[in-house]
């Protein structure tokens, strides 16, 4: 599509553009790329100024940009359209979706799904080869079931949400509208619950719910644990990246993002807006209040205040932490240096005896 094209799908967040100055320069738009990768007819996008001296190396034909009037300067040189907003990379989002959407199937049932006589099934959904659909399940509207998914007894999915291939959604699982579950991902599994006897483990049944609220997505070969009493919960609009851990019971608030291989332990409350990132390790009954961040790898082992920015393990003030990896490297040199402080304190104690 034309540049100007672009710019009018995005309204008023694209009304400061190269175009205005100089409307003749409109040209061809094909795709969009990653600045160093871009082509002379795509679209890419700078964060900041860090990145200035790529805006003199792209072949990019277009760029989405800050609102740096420097980065401007240097685009219009080189002859490079451009749009400047307060967000480039939340615009540049935008431009994909104009020239990608993701395959979404025409509705139908295939022939060799079995779906139960007692489930409700929507209007103009899709259900794939091969999908199971047990008994009191109920899909919403438009909603999308890719191959080999099995839905569990007593399982409610909400209007336009899409299952991807070989996902398992257990019993007593509520999932809202316009969620994503990814492939290899299990919710409502059955949480982790076992009281220990003198003749061995006790298995404790989890009869509880696993409840997503709408807008939830899960990645690839993640699960979420059903409860043994009470619901795990998920809150609207919150991100899981693959391979997280969640455990039973616990209640994750509004617009967080979790990223790969975080894992959190049974009874765990996350605040809204909260971020976890990689490989980070929640223990059992932790609070983290909202629009905290958990940088990777950290093991929380107790509460998180609102806000608060906690790094390591056992996880403190982020900015504690920095002050102490910038000493981990001297810590030879130190020693060294604390051993030759000790050695005549030690050699007058032995002459003292």
């Amino acid at each position: 599509m034309k540049f100007s094209e672009i710019i009018r799908q995005f309204g008023d967040a694209a009304t400061n553009n190269s175009l205005t100055a100089n409307p003749d320069q409109d040209r061809e738009i094909t795709g969009v790329a990653p600045l160093d990768a871009a082509t002379s007819s795509t679209i890419s996008y700078v964060e900041g100024l860090k990145y200035a001296s790529l805006v003199g190396k792209t072949s990019a034909s277009a760029l989405i940009l800050p609102q740096e009037e420097i980065l401007q300067e240097l685009a219009q040189e080189r002859g490079i359209l451009w749009i400047a907003c307060p967000d480039p990379r939340l615009l540049f989002a935008k431009a994909i979706a104009l020239f990608y959407q993701p395959y979404r199937p025409a509705p139908e049932i295939h022939p060799t799904a079995v779906i139960h006589p007692t489930a409700k099934i929507g209007s103009d959904v899709y259900i794939g080869a091969h999908v199971v659909i047990q008994p009191e399940v109920e899909i919403g509207n438009n909603a999308v079931i890719h191959p080999n998914v099995v839905i569990y007894p007593d399982v409610k999915i909400g209007d336009r949400t899409t299952l991807h291939a070989n996902c398992t959604i257990q019993e007593r699982t509520r999932i809202g509208a316009d969620c994503v579950i990814h492939s290899g991902a299990v919710i409502g599994s059955e949480g982790f619950g076992f009281v220990p006897t003198r003749t061995g483990w006790f298995k404790m049944e989890q009869s509880g719910y696993t409840i997503l609220e709408d807008g939830v997505e899960v990645g690839c070969n993640s699960a979420i644990d059903r409860p043994a009493v009470g619901e795990t919960r998920i809150g609207s609009q919150t991100k899981i990246d693959n391979l997280v851990q969640i455990g039973h019971g616990s209640q994750i608030g509004f617009g967080c993002a979790i990223a790969g291989q975080a894992g959190l332990a049974g009874g765990v409350k996350v605040g809204n807006r909260v971020m976890l990132a990689g490989q980070a390790g929640i223990s059992n009954q932790v609070k983290i209040g909202d629009g905290a961040i958990v940088s990777a790898q950290t093991g929380v082992l107790s509460d998180v205040a609102p806000g608060a920015i906690v790094s390591g393990t056992p996880s403190v003030p982020h900015k504690v932490y920095l002050k102490v990896a910038a000493i981990y490297g001297r810590i030879p040199e130190m020693y060294q240096a604390l051993r030759k402080l000790q050695r005549p304190l030690e050699q007058k104690s032995t002459d003292n005896s």
